[in-house]
């Protein structure tokens, strides 16, 4: 099987409407409801700022936007996250551009991505993971073409969307103490220093400004919480980091990276003939690449190392976007284009293997988040609060994602007043207000007590 260089723009084209329909499709059919870190985002979206208590606005500001227009529609936010995913390919295969004199390569640097689940199974569910890949891919490419056109448009937007990145996810900043390490080499290497870095460290302050505004008049909450979410396991409980743990955990995100690049490993297995090559250590383009795929990677390695921190698998999505392109590049003399169809049979495989089994696992658990009725609850809290009230629903308390605010998120984005969330009750009980325990009992409930499962009791405050 050929591809003649003139149909790879086609066949990239096909490709991501491809994942693009399927991954939209696949689970607004198979999922009741949406999963818990979009209702998240939804529900911390409803009341816009410049932060949240556990994450940066970018994911919640998104997902807002997405409710204005389409409302609650689940079917738009599984697309919301299949937007993110393919504009981060586009901008890979743009960049890989720079690498590759063969536009195949640049394709298959995009193809393998497919044998990764970070860009397949997990990708319905936007989240802040999903909402950094773009940001993360545009930050290497502008880098990347500041370094080779040293013009003031490439520095001013490496700055701007190394900031985007960072207001969807802090991980971002290993992406830039990579590229940080980068710039030293080529200022050591060069022995001189170019002052158009400072550009981009401008523009970079510039975006995030509101944010660290925001930060410091919030006691650095989001920045706490995500120290406090790293180094307590949450399984012993909240104990802090052990001794072992400097050992046992570094050393479980090792395996667990090895793990979930065997489909990967296998289809690069096909296409490379012999895996003996000859690298320049001081070759510009192969330190780039290094830096922005291995660094990253290195110093998540040493931080568990050195704090017992335990990496949630989730952290790395972003990591691995440039790997296809590095694997190419060192092996590109080596691969046989001849072996394409093999390779296709499998890629083939995997992309329909992944919503097959991302079906069959949503079909065969009914007890997930995405199988929580939301609609049918908040269609019955509605029509209880109209039997007993003439005003809107205006909040919804619910204090701990796990129990109160899973469900009042759910209420937030169902109801048709669409009332923001709050994780306290406080004054707001004149205005029509719904306090959600959870799974708790509410006793001293001053308004309308409804029971309703798989909730336990819901209080309601509002006019007569």
């Amino acid at each position: 099987m050929q591809i003649k260089k003139e149909n790879v723009n086609k066949v990239l084209i096909f490709f991501l409407f491809a994942h693009l329909i399927v991954w939209t499709l696949v689970p607004s059919v198979s999922n009741t409801n949406l999963p818990l870190d979009t209702i998240e985002a939804l529900a911390w979206g409803n009341e816009l700022q410049f932060g949240y208590h556990k994450h940066p606005p970018f994911s919640a500001w998104f997902s807002e936007f997405f409710y204005q227009i389409f409302g609650s529609q689940d079917w738009a936010y599984y697309f919301l996250s299949q937007i993110f995913v393919i504009t981060s390919f586009i901008i890979i295969f743009k960049f890989s551009k720079n690498f590759f004199q063969n536009k195949i390569y640049s394709l298959l640097s995009i193809l393998l991505l497919e044998g990764i689940y970070f860009y397949n199974f997990t990708t319905s569910e936007f989240n802040v993971y999903i909402c950094q890949l773009p940001f993360w891919a545009a930050t290497v490419y502008y880098c990347w073409r500041g370094i080779k056109q040293n013009d003031n448009i490439s520095w001013i937007l490496l700055g701007v969307f190394a900031g985007l990145g960072m207001l969807s996810f802090y991980l971002t900043f290993y992406l830039l103490l990579s590229l940080v390490l980068f710039f030293i080499y080529i200022i050591v290497k060069e022995k001189r220093f170019n002052y158009k870095y400072l550009i981009s460290l401008f523009s970079f302050f510039i975006v995030l400004l509101p944010h660290l505004i925001w930060l410091v008049d919030n006691d650095y909450i989001t920045i706490n919480n995500a120290i406090f979410r790293s180094v307590n396991d949450p399984l012993s409980g909240f104990e802090g980091p052990k001794f072992l743990d400097h050992l046992f955990y570094p050393f479980l995100f090792l395996a667990k990276q090895i793990s979930l690049l065997i489909p990967f490993i296998f289809m690069l297995l096909i296409i490379v003939t012999k895996f003996k090559t000859k690298i320049n250590y001081r070759n510009k383009k192969f330190l780039f690449l290094f830096s922005v795929t291995i660094l990253p990677l290195i110093f998540m390695f040493f931080t568990s190392l050195i704090t017992g921190a335990r990496i949630r698998t989730m952290w790395m999505t972003s990591f691995y976007l440039y790997i296809g392109v590095l694997f190419m590049y060192i092996y590109q003399t080596s691969i046989n284009l001849k072996k394409l169809k093999s390779f296709f049979l499998v890629f083939l495989f995997l992309f329909i293997f992944s919503p097959m089994a991302y079906y069959v696992v949503s079909y065969n658990q009914t007890n997930q988040r995405t199988d929580y009725p939301g609609r049918e609850i908040s269609e019955k809290v509605q029509n209880k609060w109209e039997s007993n009230f003439s005003n809107k629903i205006e909040i919804v308390v619910g204090y701990g994602w796990i129990n109160g605010g899973w469900f009042a998120g759910n209420l937030s984005y169902h109801l048709e007043s669409r009332p923001k969330w709050k994780t306290e009750l406080k004054d707001e009980i004149n205005v029509g207000t719904i306090w959600i325990q959870g799974f708790n009992k509410i006793d001293n409930c001053k308004g309308v007590l409804y029971q309703i499962k798989p909730l336990n009791d819901i209080c309601m405050f509002g006019k007569k």
